[in-house]
């Protein structure tokens, strides 16, 4: 009995090693991304006047860059937990969409399903939902590997910013403007990859119409809503026509 209990033991340690194995290449990319901008996430909250402690624990616990970076402005500003929610919610609508689309594809995973879905970023994401996972790797220990991977690059870089950036000795006024260039940053990628830009000018211009609108103070929240609505509305339209080009 206990010969067969450890032959079990062997067998489950070499389905996580093999897909270990098989998942890491696919998140070397995300490696470097992750340690800079969670790097830079730190020091930003350092300047911001946070201990290390607020980065390492945000970034375990929320694992949402985009809002992340919100969220040290929120707890700079005056206590309003429903704004707070109402951003976090509007600014990860799409991950609604990545949900819905990974439905199939995270059954039989078992425990491994909760953290799969606390842990989707856009980055997993792509990896779990486009890897061709070699023939006889688990799929569930697969996404599993992909998912913790890109955590830990994120927690690691965030804890190291926040703990290093005290000591890093330059002028560090306008370090805020890295949020700015990370969504600029994000916005030229799409751009460049994708072929029907209906979806991001439509973002643009209820922004802007968002913000003539409700002012710099209260922009986002409408901004994001409308966004969500209208995007579900003509989503199945914008995808006929991305596969006609």
């Amino acid at each position: 009995m206990r010969v067969k209990c450890l032959s079990g033991n062997i067998k489950t340690d070499g389905v996580r090693a093999a897909a270990f194995k098989a998942a890491f290449p696919h998140t070397v990319p995300i490696l470097a991304g992750f340690l800079f901008l969670g790097f830079t996430y730190g020091i930003y909250m350092n300047v911001s006047g946070f201990p290390f402690v607020y980065p390492m624990l945000m970034s375990l616990t929320i694992f949402a860059g985009s809002v992340e970076f919100v969220t040290a402005n929120l707890l700079l500003g005056s206590f309003d937990p429903l704004q707070a929610f109402l951003i976090a919610l509007m600014v990860n609508a799409r991950h609604l969409f990545y949900g819905i689309s990974m439905l199939d594809r995270y059954k039989g995973a078992g425990w491994k399903k909760f953290y799969l879905i606390f842990a989707m970023c856009d980055e997993s994401f792509s990896i779990n939902y486009t890897a061709n996972i070699p023939e006889g790797i688990d799929r569930g220990w697969f996404m599993f590997w992909v998912s913790l991977l890109n955590h830990a690059y994120w927690v690691c870089g965030a804890t190291f910013g926040g703990l290093l950036g005290s000591l890093i000795k330059f002028n560090t006024n306008g370090i805020e403007f890295v949020m700015t260039a990370m969504f600029v940053v994000i916005f030229l990628e799409q751009w460049l990859k994708e072929k029907n830009y209906t979806a991001l000018l439509l973002g643009l211009g209820l922004s802007l119409a968002s913000l003539l609108l409700f002012g710099r103070d209260n922009f986002i929240i409408p901004a994001m809503a409308a966004m969500l609505i209208i995007l579900t509305v003509i989503r199945k339209p914008l995808e006929r026509g991305g596969e006609r080009s």
